[in-house]
């Protein structure tokens, strides 16, 4: 039975991939239709700012051209577009709902579930990625790369950076921690390994491996990684209980010369305390891809600080992510024809 698909992939997402991916799962013996939307050229937009798509977090696309491009698929694959409420009342032969993220925040998964629509995800698409881009973060950091990057940048050449006081320190005489212990933190884990540091890890919800255990790795309390830790980076979900837990009660815990890193998201710090926290010496450095408000102001202050690295939310963008969400996905919609068990269904 041939099936119709409609897939809107954007400028990270292409919708080529998808149905490369698709292809090569079901076969080319169905209809598939495709769109490109030109995010990140342009900004997403918020649920809580558009009449009628309340509860929706943040997605990219007008809702009259989204369910007139689906129309009567029966599939639709995307990334980021939206499906709020009303947009399930005007899409009847739609079944089955792939959203290429870990989380499905375009969609109104209540309206979904009375709709009779499943909807899959892809969790831990950019687990790798952003795994790799935490270590190029602390070493960034730790080995002054980015301060004598921005000296040469202004005609000064930091031969200081030689000096015993000033020079940076080797991942093998420090005490990493690991707040967050899920994809992106075991991944983070392993390549961690391999440069002979002490690691530390703090997640009350899960427990170390056998194997774990025997390399050395601990599991330890939220002030103990907080004290102990040269490196602190943070991987937890954002919910209810995360939300600000690196405030400055917690700062004036850590090292003097300490690193923060937040590679995962911007509810979890309260910055205003981090900028605290490095202004007046609680800690040393920071690397910081995530913020508060996305883009943040042009004139935040911790942009101004000599002692921070920043970078715009990048640490998923790679093309091993883009691949992989798609074949997760697709795997799903084949799944769905078959009649198989979804393997990421959300609902």
């Amino acid at each position: 039975m041939r099936r119709q698909i409609a897939i809107i992939g954007d400028n990270f997402m292409l919708p080529d991939v998808f149905e490369e991916k698709l292809i090569e799962s079901i076969g080319p013996d169905h209809y598939i239709r495709k769109q490109q939307d030109n995010w990140p050229d342009e900004d997403l937009e918020h649920g809580y700012a558009v009449k009628g798509m309340d509860g929706l977090k943040e997605y990219f696309g007008n809702a009259d051209e989204v369910v007139d491009f689906v129309g009567n698929a029966e599939i639709f694959i995307t990334h980021l577009a939206p499906m709020s409420r009303a947009m399930f009342e005007q899409l009847p032969n739609l079944k089955m709902l792939a959203v290429s993220r870990g989380g499905p925040v375009s969609i109104d998964m209540n309206a979904a579930k009375d709709h009779g629509v499943m909807v899959v995800n892809t969790p831990g698409r950019n687990a790798s990625a952003v795994a790799e881009f935490t270590i190029g973060a602390i070493l960034a950091e730790s080995r002054n790369i980015r301060s004598g990057h921005e000296a040469l940048r202004q005609g000064v050449y930091r031969g200081d950076l030689y000096r015993a006081d000033n020079a940076g320190r080797e991942l093998n005489e420090m005490t990493v921690g690991v707040i967050g212990y899920g994809k992106v933190g075991v991944l983070l884990v392993k390549l961690l390994k391999a440069f002979g540091c002490r690691i530390l890890v703090n997640d009350p919800y899960v427990q170390l491996s056998s194997e774990d255990v025997k390399e050395g790795i601990e599991m330890v309390s939220f002030e103990e990684i907080l004290q102990q830790s040269d490196v602190l980076s943070l991987h937890p979900r954002v919910t209810e209980e995360t939300k600000g837990m690196m405030n400055a009660e917690a700062f004036a815990k850590m090292k003097s010369n300490s690193i923060f890193v937040n590679t995962a998201r911007g509810p979890l710090c309260d910055y205003d305390a981090l900028y605290e926290a490095l202004t007046t010496g609680q800690i040393g450095q920071a690397m910081l891809e995530t913020f508060a408000v996305e883009p943040p102001p042009k004139d935040w202050q911790l942009l101004k600080l000599p002692n921070v690295t920043l970078t715009p939310h990048i640490a998923g963008a790679s093309m091993r992510t883009v691949t992989y969400a798609a074949e997760q996905a697709a795997e799903d919609v084949r799944r769905y024809i078959a009649g198989e068990p979804q393997k990421n269904q959300c609902i």
